[in-house]
């Protein structure tokens, strides 16, 4: 038999060298060493790094590439983002959003992104956004999994049409429930909102996933309400809590009781180190709050976290380029995570763990998973944050999608090498 595609010569994120990958009918069909087949395309890796697709677990797609319109965010913060959103959704079409997520999905997959769970905002009657992204999801299909979350911006009990909405959106094929508590107008009302979207969401077979205390105030504690929520209603393994920003302010006393319940639901984290570094903290003066939750310690406690990029280039964050490597850098660096072990699993902070958030089928680099990977520059994860890796081949279903050529530079130095190649 023919194969579709012949991968030689790998090195795998578990440290494997010298693996070969063969793929047929979409689908990886040997992992192992000296494979001998004939196959329409061989690619060489050279020794270098071949991984599962980047998974981008936390997005707005329906707000991306919209930097400027209608005006620049001046104080940067979280709360003029919302304000200035609220601003631009009355004046975007459907044919504006999708033509910035379409591009979005483009630079997304020469960066190696295989899936993104994009939030929606659903605080709009029109739901303009809603089927802008439902028609994006349909066209991306064949070249990435776009999972979308319902989101009320607003609040889903402070918004006055955003339950009926809500409803809309789940009716019209949205696959995620999504919420604010802190966002509401009370204590009481957030959460209240967590029982009502997670009891939503148990009821129609659905993964929750909520923007959860994303604050600096220490008595933001709406994810211990999502936490017993999930365990009662008996969704383990289905809910995420997204920035969980109030728990890098919390007393050391409180979180040693709510991480273990955060554990017994077997719920997920996303952080989004680019984003909570720059809009949280913002009423500190010296010293300055870092942001992020307490991945570390969420780490220790067994709960699954996967790194999200947030926002790129709208009304919350002017910069991005939809590269995960660039997230795994940053919540590195702000997790003070360090020792190799932890510096490898933030690869796996934007590849297994948030495949595994998504529920995503099929994913990994073994026998009778997708034929999805990517050939970075770069001899093991580590080396691939240092350097955020080129993403020289992006594969998807056995076929080449993307190439770009490795990043060496040409020197002209008398005495010195031609060129310099930062992997070696």
């Amino acid at each position: 038999m023919t194969l579709d595609l012949l991968l030689k010569n790998a090195t795998l994120p578990d440290g494997q060298t010298g693996v070969d990958i063969a793929c047929t009918d979409g689908l990886i069909t040997a992992v192992e060493r000296n494979i001998t087949a004939d196959a329409k395309q061989v690619i060489d890796a050279a020794g270098q790094l071949v991984s599962p697709p980047f998974i981008d677990p936390h997005l707005h797609m329906d707000a991306t590439l919209s930097l400027g319109t209608p005006r620049m965010n001046v104080s940067g913060t979280l709360l003029e983002g919302i304000a200035l959103w609220g601003e631009l959704k009355p004046v975007q079409s459907v044919d504006d959003i999708m033509a910035r997520a379409l591009r979005y999905c483009d630079l997304a997959v020469s960066m190696g992104i295989g899936a993104i769970r994009s939030h929606v905002d659903i605080c709009d009657d029109a739901l303009t956004g809603v089927t802008a992204l439902l028609e994006v999801r349909k066209q991306v299909a064949p070249y990435l999994d776009l999972q979308l979350v319902a989101f009320p911006q607003d609040g889903v009990f402070r918004d006055p049409t955003a339950q009926k909405n809500l409803i809309r959106a789940l009716d019209m094929g949205v696959d995620v429930v999504g919420g604010i508590p802190h966002f509401e107008r009370t204590m009481a009302e957030g959460a209240a909102s967590v029982t009502y979207l997670c009891e939503l969401a148990a009821e129609r077979g659905l993964r929750v996933d909520m923007h959860c205390d994303e604050s600096d105030d220490p008595h933001s504690r709406h994810v211990e309400t999502l936490a017993y929520e999930t365990t009662r209603l008996g969704m383990q393994g289905r809910v995420a809590g997204s920035h969980l920003t109030s728990m890098h302010s919390m007393d050391n006393y409180y979180v040693s009781k709510l991480i273990p319940l955060m554990a017994e639901a077997e719920l997920r984290v996303i952080p989004n180190p680019l984003i909570n570094i720059m809009l949280q903290a913002r009423h500190d003066s010296y010293p300055k709050r870092r942001g992020q939750t307490r991945v570390p310690e969420l780490k220790a406690a067994g709960l699954t976290i996967g790194f999200g990029s947030d926002c790129m280039m709208d009304p919350w964050y002017s910069l991005g380029k939809a590269d995960m490597l660039d997230v795994a850098h940053m919540g590195l660096h702000v997790g003070q995570l360090s020792s190799r072990a932890d510096m490898a699993w933030c690869f796996e902070a934007v590849t297994t763990n948030s495949a595994k958030i998504m529920g995503l089928e099929g994913y990994g680099l073994a026998k009778g998973c997708k034929a999805n990977m990517v050939l970075l520059h770069a001899k093991d994860p580590i080396e691939a944050i240092r350097l955020r890796a080129t993403r020289l081949v992006v594969i998807r279903a056995g076929a080449v999608i993307s190439r770009t050529p490795p990043a060496i530079a040409a020197l002209g130095l008398a005495g010195r090498p031609a060129q310099i190649d930062p992997a070696n």
